[in-house]
């Protein structure tokens, strides 16, 4: 019995470890059927085998074009039968994707997105009124709690305002505002229901200064 055993260092290493050692065998035994019909059975039972490790989406289309291609895959692409599906190639699996472009215009801001880039085109796209300074200020409170989050640290309002000078070319100076951003410790707060609760308190019981800034705070 000793002389049977089975060591993994002596095993053929599996191609898709994550279907073990048996299914790995039952493969290989499909491969080795030389008789089309029975090699097709077989091939569908061991999808069968293969889609009840995963019950919750053994009937799912997509998934069973996946279990297909993982059964040619574990095949070394030896196996010869007739799939539903297209068969896949050794090419196929070993072509590299094309590398994808970073969309970002800004790598030197990159913890305020794309998407605050855009929001700062449309708003120097609007005409001048109050609509378009609440804008600016909901943009740089933004900012600001991106930037905290990045950073984990504190930042002061003129920081923000010369990032978003930039970002907007110089279309956007809120220096010369005498008004300042949200707290810190407001933007940061982890309860989305508490910070809620304190922004609806603080637009209830009006504006209050602490600290040092500029004077008023507009939210």
């Amino acid at each position: 019995m000793i002389d049977n055993l089975e060591y993994n260092s002596e095993r053929p290493k599996l191609i898709i470890p994550e279907y073990g050692r048996h299914i790995q065998k039952m493969v290989d035994h499909a491969v080795s059927i030389e008789d089309r019909e029975e090699r097709n059975k077989v091939a569908n039972a061991i999808i069968g085998v293969m889609g009840n490790l995963n019950p919750h989406l053994r009937d799912v289309p997509d998934f069973q074009h996946k279990l297909w291609d993982q059964l040619f895959i574990i095949s070394d692409f030896k196996l010869d039968v007739d799939s539903p599906y297209p068969t896949p190639t050794r090419e196929m699996l070993e072509e590299r994707p094309e590398p994808l472009e970073y969309p970002q215009n800004f790598p030197k801001y990159r913890f305020y997105g794309n998407n605050i880039k855009r929001m700062i085109d449309v708003c120097v796209s609007w005409e001048d009124g109050d609509l378009k300074d609440a804008l600016k200020f909901t943009i740089a409170n933004h900012m600001k709690k991106s930037y905290l989050n990045w950073n984990k640290d504190t930042v002061e309002d003129e920081v923000i305002f010369q990032h978003l000078f930039e970002l907007s070319d110089g279309a956007i100076n809120l220096a010369k505002w005498d008004e300042d951003l949200a707290e810190s410790k407001n933007l940061v707060r982890s309860s989305h229901s508490h910070s809620h609760s304190h922004s609806h308190k603080s637009s209830r019981g009006g504006r209050k200064h602490h600290g040092k800034g500029r004077g008023k705070k507009r939210y």
